[in-house]
């Protein structure tokens, strides 16, 4: 099937500089801040295949992340999560949601850093508790404040997600405004 070149998608992603459309684009960023919502809607704005690291280590582990975190700790997810995810990058490019601690394990960092274009989706702690009540799956919230976890991971995690080659805020506002924020980044981006 071929594409319209006067379709809005079409003419979107061509507005992208190649350089940017031949490398996977990987969204990280503290849980809550719509690294899976927000990377579906862009994905499909760009024409590529959206995957959620966070999906794909459940199915390769046959078990969902609270299990793998409860079963084996941390340490083993964050191992498996690095795999799965440079297995992801060495593919056809796409766009990559990755889990909210992805990002600090220094090998997956460096990882994401040299074989993709990395957005870090920021967004304040207001905005995240919102986000993060709607759900309840997140391992490191489990019996606590969300809003006294995020601010700790916040103040540990945001100076790792400033090395992201862009920064995009991720408010309270519908994901469409972010997902164009981030069209328009990556149409000016050198990385």
């Amino acid at each position: 099937m071929s594409r319209n070149p006067k379709s809005p998608a079409a003419t979107r992603s061509q507005a992208i500089p190649a350089s940017i459309r031949e490398r996977s684009i990987v969204l990280v960023g503290l849980m809550g801040s719509g690294k899976s919502t927000i990377g579906r809607r862009l994905a499909q704005r760009l024409g590529m295949r959206f995957a959620d690291a966070d999906d794909e280590i459940e199915r390769a582990a046959g078990m969902t992340i609270s299990d793998i975190f409860a079963r084996f700790g941390e340490a083993h997810f964050r191992d498996g999560e690095r795999r799965v995810i440079q297995r992801l990058l060495t593919g056809k490019p796409l766009v990559l949601a990755t889990g909210g601690g992805a990002f600090i394990n220094d090998d997956t960092r460096a990882l994401i850093l040299d074989s993709s274009l990395c957005i870090w989706l920021d967004a304040d702690i207001p905005t995240l508790v919102d986000r993060v009540a709607r759900r309840s799956h997140r391992p490191l919230l489990k019996d606590r404040d969300p809003g006294e976890v995020l601010r700790e991971l916040a103040a540990v995690r945001n100076p790792i997600y400033a090395e992201a080659h862009v920064r995009v805020s991720s408010a309270s506002t519908p994901h469409e405004h972010t997902v164009r924020a981030i069209m328009e980044a990556i149409a000016t981006c050198k990385s």
